[in-house]
């Protein structure tokens, strides 16, 4: 297979990658799968998470496998300063987990418990990292991914990567608005989306002032149809 077959190929596995799973990730496939299988709902996001780790291995070892020719290596001091950057992305990460509901995230508790409500049931929450973006977990990511040592394939990825992530947060946030209503919509006037802006970020009583404020009859409702 030669470099540009592969990364034809590549770039076609990320496409249809972000299509999948932002399709299976919409209420509008969630509510047809409720109405057609409602007995399926309760391991629905829990095969949406296993899938999104399967589905990524073939793309993974098509990156390794044909990398392509090298185009940059950081030496020197940018070595250490971008892997000291993903090491502060990663550990961001890891100390930003105990502010999710893991039991919800991994579909596990909707499983455990018969769950068979469409919408998400995690409540609206911010978590220190969220003061300076919206969606911190995309934020980490891609400074992982834009300090690497870049071949042809990896910068093809990296490229899928962000736009799948620009274009995956608005999607989300459709849903959130659904789900949270006028409250969502205040603080996503007041937050960056992606990349933290310095005019742009929550104070920690800004925070426990839009966290107070009561639900919105969209997420009263919500909570009902649960």
């Amino acid at each position: 297979m030669t470099d540009t077959t592969a990364l034809v190929l590549l770039a076609a596995a990320w496409l249809a990658y972000a299509a999948l799973h932002s399709a299976l990730a919409s209420l509008a496939v969630k509510r047809r799968v409720a109405a057609r299988w409602p007995a399926a709902m309760p391991g629905y996001r829990l095969a949406y998470n296993v899938m999104a780790v399967v589905t990524i291995a073939p793309i993974a070892w098509l990156m390794h496998a044909h990398p392509g020719p090298a185009l940059w290596e950081w030496r020197g001091i940018g070595w250490w300063l971008t892997n000291g950057l993903a090491l502060a992305a990663a550990a961001g990460f890891l100390r930003s987990l105990r502010h999710y509901d893991s039991g919800e995230f991994s579909g596990m508790r909707q499983w455990r418990l018969g769950l068979r409500a469409v919408e998400d049931q995690e409540r609206f929450h911010l978590s220190p990292l969220h003061r300076w973006v919206r969606h911190p977990w995309y934020f980490l990511g891609l400074v992982i991914v834009w300090t690497r040592d870049m071949s042809a394939a990896m910068l093809v990825s990296a490229l899928f990567i962000t736009a799948y992530f620009a274009i995956g947060s608005r999607l989300e946030e459709r849903k959130l608005l659904v789900y949270h209503g006028e409250r969502y919509r205040r603080y996503r006037q007041r937050v960056a989306g992606l990349i933290p802006l310095p005019w742009k970020i929550l104070s920690r009583a800004e925070a426990e002032e839009l966290l107070a404020e009561p639900a919105t009859a969209a997420a009263a409702d919500r909570g009902r149809d649960a």
